[in-house]
């Protein structure tokens, strides 16, 4: 049961993405107390929709940006249609941009370009940086510390090893922590999280992906949010209120939210 007083901050979430009516997410959320969130874009198109949500709803804010799968199309033309976006009310963000070697959707080199220039551009404004890493850790903490000095930064979905979330943290950076702290083969994760400060960490759901115990594999939804930050309660020995105020004074520190 949630305390009445406790309210959280989804951090991630593509309202777009969810194939339910939007507004009964939001509202839905709200009566789990996840009373604000960030939809983040994944290219042009969906970082508009981002900003109409953020428009249309209390509570919700935009985060605006090319995924790494669209990095080939972050040209000259649509990076200026980003900037125009980013100095829009209720943009809170630039992301969510990073590598990925997975899938490999962009080849790296376009991947690393995209990402510079979207560094560049959440610099030019004084925005943070939502960051997608998969599989490419060295290569996205190298860019990080050759372009984003001085920026507030999440490692969205932190999927590195805890000497990586060192380096994270002794750079002031955020980790957010979503659904998967809560699988059962998530042992690293939860190692991880058992050693960082709170004050290092966001609360996320990467909805509709990523669904926690003990809805795994069905729809993900920004109303989850207590049930990981439950988790990451039980892990640390403290308080879900605890982990509450931690993580949504973080997300106030990132955001201004």
């Amino acid at each position: 049961m949630v305390e009445v007083s406790i309210f959280f901050v989804e951090t991630h979430t593509h309202l777009d993405l969810i194939k339910r009516n939007a507004q009964e997410v939001v509202r839905d959320a709200a009566e789990k107390k996840v009373t604000k969130m960030v939809t983040v874009g994944i290219d042009l198109e969906s970082s508009k929709i981002a900003l109409e949500f953020a428009h249309r709803f209390e509570g919700v804010y935009a985060a605006i940006g090319f995924h790494p799968h669209e990095s080939r199309f972050l040209d000259e033309e649509n990076l200026k249609e980003l900037e125009k976006l980013a100095k829009k009310d209720k943009v809170v963000d630039i992301g969510e941009t990073g590598l990925d070697y997975y899938w490999k959707h962009s080849n790296l080199a376009c991947q690393m370009e995209a990402f510079r220039k979207q560094i560049n551009l959440a610099g030019k404004l004084n925005l943070p940086l939502i960051i997608h890493d998969r599989d490419a850790h060295r290569d996205t903490l190298k860019i990080l510390a050759e372009e984003a000095k001085g920026l507030k930064i999440i490692l969205h979905c932190f999927s590195g090893d805890l000497d990586m979330a060192k380096v994270c943290i002794k750079r002031g950076y955020y980790l957010g922590i979503g659904g998967v702290v809560t699988f059962n083969n998530a042992k690293k994760l939860r190692a991880i999280v058992k050693e960082i400060s709170l004050e290092s960490l966001v609360l996320e759901t990467d909805s509709p992906y990523l669904a926690p115990h003990p809805f795994r594999g069905k729809p993900n939804e920004p109303k989850y949010i207590p049930l990981i930050a439950e988790k990451i309660a039980e892990i640390k020995g403290v308080s879900v209120k605890e982990v509450a105020e931690r993580t949504s004074a973080n997300s106030k520190e990132i955001f201004g939210i």
